[in-house]
């Protein structure tokens, strides 16, 4: 197994755990844990990107007027998207966030057509199918609308089409991002401040020590995934994301004892077979020779 598989994978199994983190800082205030993990994070990539002097490119980013706009989208997104899964995770809601990071995938697709004018194939059609009905099967059968998961699934998608117009590589892009959230964020941990409800100057040491965490826990993962992703086919990083929501998805039923109702699991299954669909096509095109019955 090369550095580069192993990166990846490493990553992904960080993804994995992160319920553990979010669970255990379940008295914070989910706002407060998304603020503390853009001060931190933006911090954190300066820091790495100063000492790898890998900082020529600022200049000329926030002078492009595209880039700049492109960026403030993609930085509002990706906050929704650490909100939306920080709050399910504090609120016990860790199976429905496992269920939006198994749609995503299937979203981003979705979104490629609609907005790039890429074409789907047959068997890309039969998986998304596959995932409205499961979750067209848990809004009716159990009168309960999947919002979190949708949402998760939704802003990532775009955040992910977002990227694609945008010039600068994973690491600069999310600096760039957190650099716009970091006033919000700072403005914001003032206003918890002067209400006098802020876990960070109150709490303990050890609630300190986890709200800084925050920002490794974002980082590290990400500086693994931009290593090792320039060294895997993106066809084995099609198979490796899924590590993270099946872990997320075994913390929550098995760990955090959520329930899982027939009704929901009967939706998740139909979401798994949309995902089996996908990644089975994915690996059958990338093998050579290889000409698909379901194009």
């Amino acid at each position: 197994m090369n550095k580069g598989v192993i990166s990846v994978l490493v990553a992904y199994l960080i993804w994995g755990l992160y319920p553990f983190y979010f669970h255990a800082m379940q008295h914070v205030a989910p706002a407060e844990i998304v603020i503390h993990r853009v001060l931190w994070t933006f911090a954190l990539l300066a820091v790495y990107l100063f000492c790898s002097r890998r900082w020529r490119w600022i200049q000329k980013a926030v002078t492009d007027k595209r880039t700049v706009a492109v960026f403030l989208v993609s930085s509002a997104l990706i906050t929704a998207n650490w909100s939306t899964y920080t709050y399910a995770i504090v609120t016990n809601q860790t199976l429905e966030a496992s269920l939006g990071y198994f749609m995503n995938p299937l979203v981003s697709v979705l979104l490629g057509t609609v907005f790039l004018k890429e074409k789907l194939n047959k068997a890309q059609t039969l998986a998304i199918l596959f995932a409205c009905a499961g979750v067209m099967w848990v809004t009716f059968k159990q009168g309960e609308f999947p919002a979190l998961g949708l949402t998760l699934a939704l802003s990532f998608g775009f955040y992910g089409l977002v990227r694609k117009m945008a010039p600068l590589g994973s690491l600069e892009g999310l600096t760039l991002e957190t650099a716009f959230a970091f006033p919000v964020a700072l403005l914001a941990t003032f206003y918890f401040a002067g209400q006098g409800d802020l876990t960070f100057v109150n709490g303990t040491c050890w609630d300190k020590f986890w709200l800084i965490m925050a920002g490794p826990i974002t980082t590290i993962p990400l500086i693994l995934f931009a290593y090792g992703l320039k060294q895997v086919p993106y066809s084995t990083v099609g198979f490796i994301q899924y590590l993270s929501p099946t872990m997320v998805f075994f913390i929550g039923l098995f760990f955090f004892g959520e329930e899982l109702q027939v009704d929901r699991l009967i939706g998740f299954i139909l979401i798994w077979a949309g995902v089996l669909i996908f990644v089975g096509e994915n690996f059958f095109r990338s093998r050579p020779g290889y000409r698909s019955e379901l194009n």
